[in-house]
């Protein structure tokens, strides 16, 4: 079901067809960037959802030590902490010789601070990132683009920038900390972008999103506003 010229959905039995689909893409992109250029730069999204689309990726038959893997975002927390998103990429795919790159390398009290910090990290590598798989909140948030005082920044700071801190308001109860989220820049400029969701509460919300457009009161329908890359969405009851 198209949506519009750009957004497409793809909709599967269940979870673990969805994540062999989703990483048989993830490894033909992975693969034509590094016949392009000798190298892969991808972003990843943090959560449970995603876990057995990286069980799968990690089996891919692909030369791991040209591709470097960052969290689309993640929770200021000291690395190995449960709620780390890196940590659980690190497990999947460090062994496969990947180079799985922390974001957040120390806890701070200083979320704006953080974020600096992973921006600068992230300016050493190539940019546009070759590939962005987000995830989708049951409350429409993406990466860490939520509601609250740096949402603005989040969507609309400038282009150059690719990450920032930020504070949600209300803090997430399953997860309460600052985090440190790729800005909407950097996700829309990415040569490829996938969101990957299962459950029919999550669908709904990102079809009110995409319907509302520009003024969406939902960070995913901001993030996809205006869009003009093509952007793939696997769904799974």
């Amino acid at each position: 079901m198209a949506i519009n010229e750009e957004i497409e959905w793809w909709e599967y039995e269940d979870a673990g067809e969805m994540a062999a689909a989703v990483a048989g893409d993830a490894q033909f992109i992975i693969e034509s960037a590094i016949d392009a250029r000798g190298g892969a730069v991808i972003a990843l999204a943090g959560g449970k959802t995603p876990l057995p689309i990286y069980a799968q990726l990690s089996e891919a038959k692909l030369d791991w030590k040209r591709v470097t893997i960052i969290p689309g975002d993640e929770r200021i927390v000291p690395l190995g902490d449960p709620l780390s998103n890196v940590t659980a990429l690190a497990k999947a795919f460090l062994p496969k010789g990947a180079r799985v790159m922390p974001i957040v390398p120390t806890a701070t009290a200083d979320y704006k601070a953080a974020g600096r910090s992973a921006d600068a990290l992230m300016q050493d590598l190539h940019w546009p990132l070759d590939l962005c798989l987000l995830g989708v909140g049951g409350d429409g948030h993406t990466a860490s683009i939520f509601p609250g005082p740096d949402f603005d920044e989040a969507l609309n700071g400038p282009k150059e920038r690719r990450a920032l801190g930020v504070m949600p308001d209300p803090l997430p109860a399953d997860a309460p900390v600052a985090r440190v989220t790729l800005s909407r820049a950097a996700i829309v400029s990415s040569a490829a972008v996938i969101i990957a969701v299962t459950g029919a509460a999550k669908r709904k919300v990102i079809e009110d999103a995409i319907g509302q457009g520009a003024g969406s009161t939902y960070p995913i329908g901001r993030v996809l506003a205006d869009t003009e890359l093509p952007v793939d969405i696997h769904w799974a009851p």
